[in-house]
């Protein structure tokens, strides 16, 4: 499949630049097996689910990782935290390749290697949380804010690792997780720790060419057990957000590496999910609306097909729901 047949025309207008008021008054269209479509809001969702499902969500905790840097010109060098190498330097991303030394928000300096590669005087993770940033992605311009500490951030975020939010969990509150709990809704979390693979753009023309970069994951060992017996039950395993669904999916196809250690199976996944992939844990899916040509957007193809998908899309445009990671929700059921 051309890479093409996943775009779609997005006024831009729909880019959701800041979050709702309340997290869980976003919309939330809902896409049934039987084609059905309902739009209702992100708060009604104990009254979609059944007793016994079970909701699994991704404990990431975003960090802020863009800074500025300042070269010996004057000139500032913004710079994307990516992910730490075992020698302490780090992964990063610039506008350019620019290499040479850096100070970094007047705090320490670093040593910068074709934009790809950054050694700092020393350990950024001391300072991070003072002098960065927010990685608000680049369709949402303007600059990072206090709010977006808090609002780019699940409510359940625990783990510290990911540049981008797994944004499907954006819409929980704490009062409705007890909702939820309280229906008899199972909650359980995995984690992955969302890095360029997840959002980097597909520059094949066929889908399958494309290659996704890896991204570590953490699944309970005592969860896919459970999991297995919620499917048995004739309840529904449902991932909150495509992160979730590549950490479960990924681990049950095999397409990963698996460390098992203390009770938890920690690893590595590259799988790409996309229409036609058989789903082996996973039975419904909770996700935001994607970009145009996005492996997240393949992803949901997965649960819908493409057509439905995208005739799903153009209803939302229609209706004028908002778009992207502060955006409105959809649920598969």
């Amino acid at each position: 499949m051309k890479t093409a047949e996943y775009d779609f025309p997005l006024p831009e207008e729909l880019i959701a630049s800041r979050p709702v008021t309340a997290r869980d008054s976003a919309r939330l269209m809902v896409l049934r097996r039987d084609g059905r479509t309902e739009h209702r809001t992100f708060s009604e969702l104990p009254e979609l689910l059944i007793p016994g499902d079970m909701l699994v969500i991704n404990n990431s905790r975003v960090f802020p990782a863009r800074v500025r840097g300042t070269k010996p010109d004057g000139s500032s060098l913004d710079i994307l935290l990516v992910s730490e190498n075992s020698d302490k330097s780090w992964i990063i991303m610039t506008k350019g390749r620019y290499s040479g030394e850096v100070v970094i928000e007047n705090t320490l300096s670093a040593a910068i290697t074709h934009g790809k590669t950054a050694v700092f005087s020393r350990d950024i993770r001391d300072v991070i949380w003072k002098i960065g940033r927010m990685p608000l992605p680049p369709y949402i311009r303007r600059d990072a804010d206090e709010q977006d500490r808090e609002r780019y951030q699940t409510v359940y975020a625990e783990k510290e690792g990911s540049i981008a939010a797994p944004t499907a969990g954006l819409h929980f509150t704490p009062a409705l997780l007890d909702r939820l709990k309280a229906a008899g809704i199972l909650i359980r979390t995995v984690t992955l720790h969302v890095g360029i693979g997840t959002f980097r753009p597909v520059k094949a023309v066929r889908v399958e060419d494309h290659d996704m970069a890896e991204e570590s994951f953490e699944i309970n060992a005592g969860l896919i057990p459970e999991i297995h017996r919620v499917r048995n039950s004739g309840r529904r395993v449902i991932a909150v957000g495509t992160t979730s669904t590549r950490t479960l999916e990924g681990y049950a196809s095999g397409n990963c590496t698996v460390f098992p250690s203390d009770g938890c199976i920690t690893g590595t996944t590259d799988i790409f999910i996309r229409e036609g992939h058989p789903l082996r844990l996973v039975d419904a899916l909770i996700t935001n609306f994607h970009l145009p040509c996005s492996t997240p957007l393949m992803l949901v193809s997965a649960f819908a097909g493409r057509e439905r998908l995208l005739g799903a899309y153009e209803i939302a445009i229609a209706m004028g729901y908002r778009f992207f990671s502060y955006g409105d929700a959809m649920l598969f059921l």
